[in-house]
């Protein structure tokens, strides 16, 4: 599977543009959980919510939300594909970067029960004046990544690692690329290829989310 076959096909105008305002009404009250009495502005996944948008995330701006979905995960070196609920907040605080945390669980099959808790990831998505996005993420398995890439369009990133760093403890990873874009009525689908334990670069894990907040 290509990173091009993970992002599905569009729905019509019309049905994109209906189910964009159905979801809108559950989400537009919605936000990431917040601190009152912090003396500096909160993160916010909410643009309606919180500090104006900094001018600089403006090619981010629709990745900006809470999403929640299921996805699939393969390589040569496990049993699977194995499915996996995740949830991702993507958040600002007025300055130029978004803060990025996502977290994943095991399933026992597509839409089933949870068997685990799985990966985790925090980081930051950077956007420079050239263009470019700088991606930083430190995962809990002891893997820190520096990914560099480019808006393919107004609702799709394309990004590749520079550079991965990994404590003595950690599995080797030596390279991935991501792809990530808004599809079908404003859902969010991605596709993550990697190089990994001998492996050259593959397949690795897919999803599709649907935004609950923001």
């Amino acid at each position: 599977m290509s990173a091009d076959d993970a992002l599905p096909e569009g729905l019509s105008g019309n049905e994109a543009i209906r189910a964009a305002e159905e979801r809108a009404e559950r989400t537009r009250a919605r936000n990431r959980p917040q601190w009152d009495d912090l003396p500096i502005p909160d993160d916010t996944a909410n643009l309606r919510l919180g500090p104006d948008l900094n001018e600089a995330l403006l090619p981010l701006l629709p990745l900006v939300g809470v999403w929640r979905g299921e996805g699939e995960v393969v390589y040569p070196t496990i049993d699977g594909p194995f499915h996996f609920g995740q949830q991702i907040s993507v958040a600002h605080d007025g300055r130029g970067f978004l803060s990025w945390e996502a977290r994943a669980w095991l399933l026992d099959g597509p839409g089933g029960a949870v068997v685990r808790p799985s990966a985790r990831e925090v980081g930051w998505w950077r956007p420079q004046p050239d263009g470019t996005i700088e991606l930083l993420l430190a995962h809990q398995t002891g893997i820190v990544e520096i990914f560099y890439g480019t808006g393919r369009t107004q609702t799709s990133w394309e990004l590749t690692t520079d550079a991965v760093v990994r404590t003595a403890s950690a599995k080797e990873v030596t390279a991935a690329t991501r792809l990530y874009g808004i599809v079908d009525g404003g859902d969010l689908a991605y596709v993550e290829e990697r190089a990994m334990m001998g492996q050259e670069m593959q397949p690795h894990t897919s999803a599709r989310l649907v935004r609950v907040a923001g």
